[in-house]
């Protein structure tokens, strides 16, 4: 049975008596489909409460992925099901969906862009649980505005040592004068960004990086690794990933539901949360709502036009 219901973009409740709804927001009809679905079936947790997460967050997420492409990676069946990649915008689709238009290997693709909360939850209605936009905006795709480091553990080491590694790259960055800003990737590691001015092209940004990486892995050879190899990592190092950084990457956004089996939460925490100690699973979708209305975003600066670090005077 379906059923029509007009919603404001900051105060949506997704009812719990029907499987389908019809979503309203002025002309911008969504329909939202299969509620009852379990996604996390050992949780008890439905697509409907996805759906619900999403728009409850959707005024702190909303400014990370506005204007970038959206690679979709759809869930139709739920976290413990079978995942795939859909690049293109599928169609038919909703008029109102923006569209990027990028060159990705051989071919122009048309990547779907979430720019509010109707478009949002038509993506998240396809069975996409986390979100992964590209680095640049669509207007200016290999000009990406921040640098990130991806902190993963190899075989041997814990979420200690990635805690531990999170803050000798704020140190290395911190002399360089660079802000940055960490968030848990909620899955295994820890991402660390700095946003960047806009100039430099993506390459430019990825060679930063990697001479970075490499700067601290000489510097902690049994801490830090940057090789690809996995048979060649140190056991208990950590993966100081700066190859994220190169054009047509994506990583989880921050804000972001992950297919864990916790639906553990990609979440902006602070330096001092990081030293005090965190743990991954200390941020799920069902305890989330009174973090974020006491703290609000941590992570606005990171989408904020103002205060980014001028890149390109290292680089000259």
């Amino acid at each position: 049975m379906g059923l029509s219901k007009s919603a404001s973009q900051r105060f949506l409740k997704i009812p719990k008596n029907v499987d389908h709804l019809e979503v309203s927001f002025g002309d911008r009809d969504v329909k939202l489909t299969n509620l009852n679905k379990l996604f996390w079936p050992e949780l008890g947790i439905t697509k409907r409460d996805l759906l619900q997460y999403y728009a409850d967050v959707s005024t702190v997420l909303l400014p990370h992925v506005r204007d970038r492409a959206m690679v979709m990676k759809r869930y139709p069946n739920g976290a413990t099901g079978e995942f795939f990649f859909m690049k293109r915008a599928p169609s038919p689709r909703p008029e109102w969906i923006e569209i990027c238009r990028l060159q990705h290997g051989s071919k122009l693709v048309d990547f779907p862009m979430v720019q509010d909360l109707a478009s949002l939850l038509w993506v998240i209605n396809l069975g996409c649980i986390d979100l992964n936009q590209w680095y640049g905006r669509c207007d200016d795709p290999e000009r990406p505005d921040y640098l990130h480091f991806d902190l993963d553990p190899v075989a041997g080491s814990s979420f200690d040592h990635i805690r531990d590694i999170a803050l000798i790259l704020r140190d290395a960055l911190a002399t360089l004068k660079m802000p940055s800003f960490a968030k848990t990737t909620g899955s295994r590691g820890i991402h660390v960004y700095v946003p960047i001015k806009r100039g430099p092209l993506q390459k430019e940004v990825w060679m930063f990086a990697r001479e970075l990486a490499r700067v601290l892995q000489d510097a902690h050879p049994k801490l830090i690794t940057t090789t690809y190899n996995v048979a060649r990592r140190p056991k208990g190092s950590v993966l100081v990933d700066y190859n994220q950084n190169a054009s047509g990457r994506t990583l989880a956004s921050v804000y972001s539901v992950r297919p864990t089996p916790r639906a553990t939460v990609s979440m902006p925490v602070t330096w001092k949360e990081i030293e005090r100690g965190i743990e991954i699973e200390d941020f799920r979708i069902d305890n989330l709502g009174r973090r974020i209305r006491k703290l609000g975003d941590l992570w606005a600066p990171v989408a904020s036009v103002r205060k980014r670090f001028p890149l390109e005077s290292y680089l000259k």
